[in-house]
């Protein structure tokens, strides 16, 4: 009879600390959304006229601090997770493992977003291109990587440790404007001047570019540069500059084809690699 009745005070205390963590997690999630609105808010107005990239990363600092403090709370506090919290969160052997082991890679992503984030390379909406050539629209930074957003849905997410040893070419560095270098070859025998005056106009007439090179007129379109001489060509180049809005892909397009017919209703040759060929034949004498 006695063994009954504990069994029955045991199995209703166990339902009880299950009920009050239930609870205790409930309320937990609650408060933390709260705070992290209220977080939001409070890291917008003191960061305001700050770069996006700086406002982005102190967010998912306290966002990840909120958390982790918040888990530590709810296990700590009821006594069927209190042992394991006291393991988990004090025990110096699985701290020291998860410290070894995982936190390395982690620590350094972290420890390479903050300096990214105080260099400012780049800031969210900017284009940028990698040195491995990979190439888009930084959308977000996490504690850990940089979304970057490609063609269409492709999406590249790329760790803070890797981006940050990478040589990054902005598109937009400090300006409102995008901008993307274009190389165009000739044949040797063109009149460099009047190529330069067929890409520019070519350039001037897409609908997707604007004046973007600062003089003291205003802005204008880029000049058209005489820039090397290559084994079959005369290089021509050209800063083509265009609004945020537009895919530069789209551009791109649209300036490489205006200049290719351009240069060819002008009769200028735009030259290409050729392999000639020369057979030999020998009479033998019998």
């Amino acid at each position: 009879m006695q063994e009954g009745i504990r069994e029955f005070f045991q199995a209703h205390t166990t339902l009880e600390q299950i009920l009050q963590l239930i609870l205790m997690a409930v309320l937990t999630t609650i408060a933390v959304l709260i705070i992290l609105r209220i977080e939001k808010k409070i890291s917008k107005k003191l960061l305001t006229g700050k770069k996006t990239i700086n406002r982005r990363f102190v967010e998912n600092i306290l966002r990840g601090a909120v958390i982790l403090v918040a888990v530590m709370w709810v296990m700590m506090s009821n006594p069927l997770t209190q042992s394991f919290g006291r393991v988990l969160f004090q025990g110096t052997a699985i701290l020291g493992a998860v410290a070894g082991i995982a936190a390395q890679p982690i620590l350094a992503d972290l420890f390479c977003g903050i300096m990214l984030s105080s260099a400012k390379p780049f800031d969210i909406g900017d284009r940028i291109e990698l040195e491995n050539g990979t190439a888009g629209i930084v959308k977000d930074i996490t504690l850990r990587h940089v979304v970057l957003q490609g063609i269409d849905t492709v999406t590249y997410v790329i760790p803070n440790s890797k981006l940050n040893g990478m040589q990054v070419t902005n598109m937009s560095y400090h300006s409102t404007l995008r901008s993307v270098h274009f190389r165009f070859g000739v044949s040797y025998d063109t009149d460099t001047a009047k190529a330069q005056e067929v890409i520019g106009r070519a350039v001037k007439e897409s609908p997707y570019t604007v004046p973007g090179k600062p003089s003291a007129e205003g802005n204008v379109y880029g000049p058209v540069y005489f820039l090397a001489f290559e084994e079959s060509s005369l290089v021509m180049g050209v800063t083509v500059y265009y609004e945020p809005t537009v895919s530069t892909e789209m551009m791109k397009s649209d300036v490489n084809s205006r200049v290719r017919q351009a240069l060819r209703s002008a009769g200028i040759e735009i030259p290409y690699n050729y392999l000639n060929i020369i057979e030999k034949n020998e009479n033998k004498r019998s």
